[in-house]
């Protein structure tokens, strides 16, 4: 059975299958709803349901609470309809501009950059290049239909090959086999790009790019798009870690405050060891970005990162710094039991 689905306010119609997700129909018709994990995890796809029946499967409670469940707000990446659905949701201008495509690539390099993090390069095909925006991400298409999901390093302004930044998960199905038995010359499959993570480049509002851990490898793209545009926006980059050697790139990020005047960097760790001999800044890195800017009425965030810290950004800084609610734009991980729960 297929289902039309219609989207307030824009008033923009899809039709979604019965046996498909209202997110996965909607990416299908070119329709811009806000995404990032597609598994019930992150939260990002959330929206309302105005009329219609509709079936959704199991996910993440930190992504959709009781309460909103019972306001009736749904998951778009979880939710099938069981008729003609009427939704309200914030759509994306750009996040559909690209073409998502299914192709094969073969590994370049695999660089160790920290002792649980490596930067993997891919090579693209011949005269094939993959249109994406800064800050979006790819999925390998891994045995029995898994997926993991990466985002890319670098912004698609600088010609060359894709990067990654990869952390290893013991256990994982993909992260054992980079850390272990991949080499290069090694092919793969990816499907992309997704995402509704990107630069809003309508506003000139001061930003703040807020990682952790890995999760700097998108901001990484947002901050060489920002250069690649001249923007004059200012920008500080707050980077947390557990120990200084999670913040893997700090000599890029120095290089960026010591060359660009509208740039600041502010690296935070969180569980110093003496050996470290650490004498930055310590302790959580969304409270860092509270303590130098107690009033956040006036700017766009730009998150990426663990859950716990993305969540507790959102929601500190919207309570207490005044950020709107619509000017905090995150791509929160999703870890492996995330998947086997979602």
């Amino acid at each position: 059975m297929t289902f039309q689905i219609t989207v307030q306010p824009s008033g923009h119609q899809f039709d979604c299958e019965g046996d498909e997700t209202v997110l996965a129909a909607a990416i299908r018709a070119g329709i811009g709803l806000p995404y990032g994990c597609k598994n019930g995890a992150c939260g990002s796809c959330k929206g309302k349901v105005v009329a219609g029946d509709f079936e959704h499967k199991s996910y993440q409670e930190r992504a959709l609470s009781a309460a909103e469940r019972a306001e009736g707000y749904a998951l778009m990446c979880c939710a099938s309809p069981r008729g003609a659905l009427t939704i309200e949701a914030r759509e994306v201008a750009g996040s559909s501009d690209y073409p998502i495509r299914k192709m094969p690539t073969r590994v370049q390099k695999i660089e160790q950059v920290a002792p649980d993090v490596v930067v993997l390069t891919l090579q693209l095909p011949a005269n094939e290049a993959l249109a994406y925006r800064a800050g979006q991400y790819i999925e390998f298409l891994l045995r029995d239909g898994k997926r993991r999901s990466y985002s890319m390093a670098n912004a698609p302004t600088l010609e060359g090959p894709i990067t990654l930044h990869i952390r290893h998960m013991p256990g994982g199905l993909f992260t054992d086999q980079v850390f272990s038995t991949m080499k290069e010359r090694d092919i793969l499959r990816f499907e992309g790009p997704h995402g509704s993570f990107f630069l809003r480049e309508d506003s000139d509002k001061p930003i703040i790019l807020l990682a952790s851990g890995t999760g700097f490898a998108p901001i990484k793209a947002l901050m060489e798009h920002l250069i690649h545009l001249k923007s004059t926006r200012p920008v500080s980059l707050y980077w947390g870690g557990r120990r200084p050697h999670d913040l893997y790139m700090r000599a890029l990020c120095e290089q960026w405050a010591a060359e660009l005047p509208h740039f600041r960097f502010i690296p935070v760790v969180s569980d110093a060891q003496p050996e470290d001999q650490w004498q930055g800044r310590s302790g959580f890195v969304h409270r860092a970005v509270m303590d130098d800017h107690p009033d956040l009425s006036g700017y766009q965030v730009y998150a990426c990162g663990a859950p716990i810290v993305v969540d507790s950004a959102k929601r500190d800084y919207v309570a207490q710094c005044g950020l709107p609610a619509d000017e905090f734009y995150a791509d929160a991980f999703t870890s492996e039991a995330d998947l086997a729960q979602g």
